[in-house]
């Protein structure tokens, strides 16, 4: 991630939009229970997982009561089994069922994006190919999502529009082509900001390796024409596959010689974890 963003902070303003949202002036359903009844509960998984997520877990609740104590079966980049427990937790039973939704819906949500980029990493494994995350975020959660890409294994690109130039297609369109666009980025981007050019053929690939394009994304090439992408480039620049990625295919498409492969369904298609909080 880029150092200007706050690990921290953003997981604050998580938290408190989360329960702003869920109890606004009040948990009406915990009132049924004792102002200052004692709690005690556990999560289990349904499902194999990846931990991820426990910061934001433990903040929904310290926020509600600052006393609450939750001790980890399972600590954040693990694995674990289904029917396992994950943690266990003490403290004002009122704070805990009013907790109990927002701080599940982090744990599940960024676990399945942890969960899935394990799966692709291991599937590329050995062959040097990275795992890249995309701008294909939930809405509010890009940070929180790209936590749990590199929890899970993977790497990050750009944060945003602020931090990186990706230059595609309609941007070349309204520049005037690909030597144009690249000529102009390379004047007025800021030094160390990656520029990143996407082609979509053979022919375009060739027209930004001559403009000096450094890095650049093969969008939705044949398996084909990327072996003759890696072997035409012969390393000029750092060549990144996109477009129609799974894990039934992404083996293969590391195994061309790509440098770097972009997965959007590791963040926008993410099904949360069957994750359990139970009373004892």
């Amino acid at each position: 991630m880029p150092l200007d963003i706050n690990l921290d902070l953003s997981i604050r303003q998580n938290i408190q939009e989360a329960l702003e949202e869920d109890i606004r002036g009040g948990d009406l359903t915990a009132r049924l229970i004792p102002e200052h009844a004692p709690g005690r509960a556990t999560v289990i998984t349904r499902q194999p997982l990846v931990l991820c997520g426990s910061p934001w877990f433990e903040k929904c609740y310290l926020a509600l009561d600052p006393d609450c104590k939750i001790r980890w079966r399972v600590t954040e980049g693990t694995p674990a089994a289904a029917n396992q427990i994950l943690c266990e937790i003490t403290g004002n039973a009122r704070a805990m069922l009013s907790a109990e939704r927002c701080s599940l819906n982090f744990l599940q949500t960024l676990s399945a994006t942890a969960t899935v980029t394990r799966r692709f990493v291991e599937a590329v494994a050995g062959t040097g190919a990275r795992i890249m995350d995309t701008r294909k975020t939930l809405p509010g959660l890009r940070v929180a999502q790209k936590y749990a890409v590199k929890v899970g294994g993977g790497h990050n690109h750009r944060m945003g529009l602020f931090d990186g130039v990706l230059i595609k297609e309609n941007h070349i369109a309204a520049a005037g082509g690909i030597g144009e666009v690249l000529a102009h980025a390379f004047r007025i981007t800021p030094p160390g900001v990656p520029i990143q050019i996407e082609v979509e053929s053979l022919v375009q690939l060739d027209q930004a390796l001559i403009a000096g394009a450094k890095l650049i994304l093969l969008d939705n090439f044949s398996l084909a024409d990327m072996r003759l992408a890696v072997k035409h480039t012969d390393r000029r620049a750092e060549l990144e596959a996109s477009g129609g990625i799974t894990l039934e295919n992404v083996r293969s498409i590391a195994e061309t010689g790509v440098d770097r492969i972009s997965i959007g369904a590791l963040t926008k298609d993410v099904m949360a974890t069957d994750l359990s909080m139970r009373f004892a």
